[in-house]
């Protein structure tokens, strides 16, 4: 049995694949315990506490979804206004009155590091739900557990990443998960949008190969398309998105012209970059996506907590 020792999730960087490989299998038990009503009442009696000090919806009401579902509590807290931060408290000082209150900590804050600082302050776990440019890692494993359920395999796949790979955080984590895997990347992006070469670094010496590329019909090339928003907020210069915002568009008629079964994700939310007109084909997989993603928080949970639940 591999032993799975991570408290905190705070970095896409420290999980080696057996890590990944232990997860997807934890995922698949958690996904039969659920469907089978059996899931309800694990972690009883454990709360957490929700601290979004940055804008979400999908995030925030997955995990909050995964620890009702698991028959835990919550309180939260949304956004600065909302907490003590906006009257000079530190980010170290407000966790230290967390851990307090609560058994487990999640946290979305938009400075990247943030979730470090708010771990090295406390005892209880800390899963790190986004910070600033920087990763968010959750997302990563959900992506990494739809890429699996949807094509049955990692290994040897096409995968595709088209948008901002600049400032994706989500992009930046799943590759980071990717890099263990035997794939192949098509990095679709406009040159001022490439993977940052800190990212490529990462990859040396792993089994995945990548393409860069600016042309879109690479997607038609690729087993999964992750497809991106333009990330307005994350731009120094507004001018700069203006040029960029509407670079690429993936619909149907692009997605039927691939000689290939391409799964598409996203993260979400989207804007312009992904057409509705995709969403009832078969192979529209980013609802099932965020459905993926409350029974892997439901495994997170209890792995952090070092709740048992074969």
């Amino acid at each position: 049995m591999h032993s799975y020792s991570h408290k905190n999730i705070l970095d896409t960087l420290q999980f080696s694949k057996e890590d990944l490989n232990f997860l997807i299998e934890k995922t698949k038990r958690m996904n039969a315990l659920h469907e089978s009503g059996k899931a309800f009442g694990i972690l009883n009696g454990k709360l957490l506490a929700s601290l979004f000090f940055e804008a979400s919806t999908r995030t925030r009401l997955s995990f909050e979804a995964a620890m009702e579902r698991l028959g835990g509590r919550l309180i939260s807290t949304v956004g600065f206004q909302f907490s003590s931060i906006s009257k000079g408290e530190t980010l170290y000082d407000t966790m230290k009155m967390i851990e307090a209150y609560v058994d487990i900590a999640v946290i979305r804050h938009p400075v990247e590091g943030s979730s470090r600082i708010a771990a090295g302050a406390v005892n209880i776990p800390v899963i790190n739900a986004g910070d600033g440019a920087g990763q968010h890692p959750t997302q990563a494993l959900l992506d990494l557990y739809t890429i699996f359920s949807e094509k049955g395999k990692i290994d040897g796949l096409n995968i595709a990443f088209i948008g901002d790979l600049k400032y994706g955080r989500t992009i930046h984590s799943l590759i980071n998960l990717l890099r263990h895997y035997p794939v192949h990347l098509y990095l679709i992006s406009p040159d001022e949008l490439r993977l940052p070469e800190k990212y490529k670094k990462n990859l040396e010496g792993y089994p995945m190969t990548w393409e860069e590329t600016a042309d879109i019909k690479a997607f038609w090339d690729a087993d999964v398309a992750y497809v991106t928003r333009i990330q307005e907020e994350r731009f120094p210069d507004h001018r700069e998105y203006e040029k960029l915002k509407d670079i690429y568009k993936v619909n149907k008629e692009l997605v039927l012209a691939s000689k290939k079964d391409t799964t598409i994700l996203h993260p979400l939310p989207r804007v312009n970059e992904l057409s509705t007109d995709v969403d009832d084909l078969p192979n529209a997989a980013y609802f099932r996506q965020a459905k993926y993603g409350v029974v892997v928080r439901m495994a997170l949970l209890c792995l952090s907590l070092g709740v048992d639940f074969d």
